[in-house]
């Protein structure tokens, strides 16, 4: 048996695209419910979700003196509640639309006693409309968005190891439900210019904070109408000069209109070995900024970490 394949499934944009439109619609009100019971934390890492065993979830989120948690369940398709106080709710993923699924999770909600009011609007995505309003969005392929969560998990697992690599300031990996993709950033520790805003569906004071400082930030997206394929993306803010031009993993390339290197997903999974080459191309894409931006490399890197074992020091304490 082909262990690779089986690990990587195909993950084709144009069959399953009306599923992503649907499911990302799902993630982003159950992301903004966290959003809006959750303290702010830079960058916007209070707002994202997490790659589970089963599929997505919130991690806790405080309810007066409890937690709550939400997680989207990809192999029996269903969205579950729990709290601290024993609650348990559940809801069936299956073919609906978007209004539906707010009103049955605003409804859970309210029964385990927790009233939360979001702003219902969807950020980044063509042509926003109402959760409560949007009768249009309503497709559900079981079987398409349990492949899409096990792409999830393993560049789950391959962005968290590069992550190890890494003593400076860095993301956890998460899954943001705006641009439906997972991503783990790394900080060189410097103030960034103020970023000029103008992201499409996500207010300038977000973008702005989450730009604060200089980054190199990878990660996953399915696709969408605009870049119709899955694919792997890395990108630096501010661009150095003379990023775009470092030479890269091959089949990686820098995308002219996206302002990133993409490395597309089916190249990987055809890959004799695809997490060699994903690491690579993280790696890779990581050197082109932090050698370009005049990063304190020495210090900032050690050797990637490895199970059971405490990373060696560099001088040992005395």
């Amino acid at each position: 048996m082909d262990h690779s394949a089986a690990a990587w499934p195909e993950l084709p944009y144009p069959a399953w695209q009306e599923t992503a439109a649907t499911l990302q619609l799902w993630t982003q009100i159950v992301g903004k419910v966290r959003l809006e019971l959750t303290p702010w934390l830079n960058h916007g890492w209070q707002v994202p979700l997490y790659v589970t065993a089963r599929g997505l979830g919130t991690s806790p989120i405080p309810i007066d003196h409890e937690i709550l948690e939400i997680e989207f369940d990809f192999i029996d398709h269903r969205l579950l509640f729990r709290s601290s106080r024993g609650d348990e709710r559940m809801l069936a993923l299956d073919p609906q639309t978007v209004a539906d699924f707010y009103r049955q999770v605003i409804d859970v909600l309210k029964g385990m006693g927790v009233e939360v009011a979001i702003h219902e609007m969807p950020n980044e995505v063509p042509h926003p409309i109402p959760f409560s309003q949007d009768h249009i969005h309503s497709v559900y392929d079981a079987a398409a968005a349990h492949r899409f969560w096990r792409a999830l998990v393993q560049a789950d697992r391959i962005f968290k190891l590069f992550r190890s690599g890494f003593l400076g300031k860095a993301s956890p990996v998460h899954f943001f439900w705006g641009g439906f993709d997972l991503a783990v950033t790394r900080f060189s520790g410097r103030a960034a210019p103020s970023h000029p805003g103008g992201v499409p569906g996500l207010p300038d004071v977000v973008t702005r904070e989450a730009y604060s400082h200089e980054v190199s930030s990878a990660g996953f997206w399915p696709g969408n109408e605009a870049f119709p394929q899955a694919a792997f993306y890395s990108y630096a803010y501010p661009e150095p000069k003379g990023f775009r031009n470092q030479p890269m993993t091959p089949g990686a390339r820098f995308d002219e209109s996206l302002g990133e290197f993409i490395l597309p997903y089916d190249t990987v999974r055809a890959a004799p070995e695809p997490d060699a080459l994903l690491l690579d191309f993280l790696s890779t894409t990581y050197a082109a900024a932090a050698e370009t931006g005049n990063w304190d490399r020495a210090a900032l890197e050690c050797p990637m970490g490895v199970p059971a074992q405490p990373r060696r020091l560099q001088h040992p304490v005395r």
